[in-house]
C-alpha cells in the first residue's frame, strides 16, 4: 500500500443527496485504515483560499441521512486558471494533503485531470450528479433521489390535474443529459418525454395529442430542460394549438437537488467512499470509481466525464409503447 498519510476530501459542483453519505463513508473508511482526513470547504475555491478542517469519526457522525454537502460547495473561476490551481497546491502542501477524493461531475473531474498532470497529486473522483451523465458507472451518486423526487411531486401534479381535466407540462433538471426526464417520465406515465439527446418533433407531439384518448382526464408531458424548444414555449405551442386543453407549465427546479437521499444512493455512495479510499492505497489515481452491474469499476476521468450522445432507445420505446 502507498505511504499515504492524509487524505483530503471535497465536494464541488452542483449538490447532489448522497454526497454526505460518500464523505462519511471516505473518513471513517480512511480512519479504518489508519489514515488522517482533512475536509476542505467549499470546492477548490476553499482549497486554493485554505479552508481546511480536521475530520475525525464524530465529524460524519448523523449525516448519512442529510441532503447537500456538509462540506459546503462552489464554482471556481480561480481554479481554471495554472496560477489558481499552483495556489491550490501549496495549500495541500502547507496542510500535509498527500492524495484527494474528489465528489462531484464533469467539471470536477475536468479540474482533477489538470490538477494531476501539473502537480502529480493522486486523486480519485466519486460520480456525485443528479444528471446520471458520467460514463463509467450505471448510477451517479444522487441521481435515483432525484427522480424520486420527480415521481412524487408528479404524481401530486396528476391529482391536480385529474381534477380540472387539464394538460400539465413538466420541466426537469437536465441541460445536457435527458436521464430524469426519461426516467420519470416512464415512471409517472408520462404522454410525451422531450430530451436533448432526440430532436423534438413537434409534429409528431402534435399528432399524439390529437390521437390520445378523450376520456383521459390527465396529460402529462416530461422536458428536459436542455430540450431545444424547453417548457415555456412548449407549452405556448401546444395552447395556441390546442385551445381546448386547459394546459399548465410546472418547472421543478432545486426541489430535484434536496432531500434525504434514497437508501440506494446511502448504499451506492458507501462503497464507493470505500473504494475510493483503497484505491488511493493501492497507488491508483486519475480515476473516477463507479459501479457496472453491481462491481466496482474505475474509470480514467479523461473517459468518464464524455457525455452520453443517445438516450436508451429501449427505454423511448418504452414510452411511445405504455402512453396510448
Amino acid at each position: 500500500m502507498n505511504k499515504i498519510k492524509t487524505i483530503g476530501v471535497f465536494t464541488s459542483g452542483g449538490d447532489a443527496p448522497g454526497m454526505n453519505a460518500a464523505i462519511r463513508a471516505i473518513v471513517r473508511t480512511a480512519l479504518y485504515y489508519n489514515i488522517n482526513v482533512t475536509g476542505i470547504m467549499r470546492g477548490y475555491e476553499g482549497m486554493i483560499s485554505g479552508e481546511f478542517i480536521p475530520m475525525s469519526r464524530k465529524s460524519v457522525a448523523n449525516i448519512i441521512q442529510r441532503g447537500g454537502t456538509i462540506l459546503k460547495t462552489a464554482r471556481s473561476e480561480a481554479f481554471r486558471t495554472k496560477e489558481g490551481r499552483k495556489e491550490a497546491f501549496e495549500q495541500l502542501k502547507k496542510h500535509n494533503i498527500d492524495a484527494l477524493v474528489a465528489i462531484g461531475g464533469e467539471g470536477t473531474f475536468t479540474g482533477a485531470n489538470l490538477f494531476i498532470k501539473e502537480f502529480n497529486i493522486p486523486v480519485i473522483g466519486l460520480p456525485g450528479t443528479i444528471d446520471n451523465d458520467l460514463l463509467g458507472t450505471d448510477f451517479t451518486i444522487g441521481y435515483d433521489t432525484a427522480i424520486n423526487t420527480v415521481i412524487d411531486a408528479v404524481d401530486k401534479i396528476r391529482d391536480t390535474a385529474e381534477s380540472h381535466d387539464r394538460l400539465f407540462i413538466v420541466e426537469v433538471m437536465g441541460r445536457d443529459s435527458g436521464l430524469i426526464a426519461l426516467r420519470s417520465g416512464i415512471g409517472v406515465g408520462a404522454e410525451a418525454i422531450l430530451i436533448p439527446e432526440s430532436k423534438t418533433d413537434i409534429d409528431a407531439l402534435f399528432k399524439r395529442l390529437e390521437e390520445s384518448r378523450s376520456d383521459k382526464s390527465s396529460k402529462i408531458i416530461i422536458v428536459a430542460e436542455g430540450d431545444e424548444i424547453g417548457g415555456f414555449e412548449i407549452t405556448e405551442m401546444i395552447k395556441e394549438k390546442f385551445p381546448k386543453y386547459d394546459t399548465r407549465l410546472s418547472i421543478l427546479g432545486h426541489i430535484q437537488r434536496g432531500g434525504k437521499p434514497s437508501c440506494m444512493d446511502r448504499v451506492l455512495a458507501s462503497r464507493l467512499g470505500v473504494a475510493a479510499v483503497e484505491a488511493l492505497l493501492n497507488g491508483r489515481k486519475g480515476a473516477m470509481v463507479g459501479l457496472i452491474n453491481n462491481n466496482i469499476h474505475y474509470t480514467p476521468f479523461y473517459n468518464a466525464i464524455k457525455h452520453l450522445s443517445e438516450a436508451d432507445p429501449n427505454l423511448l420505446k418504452i414510452v411511445n409503447i405504455l402512453s396510448l
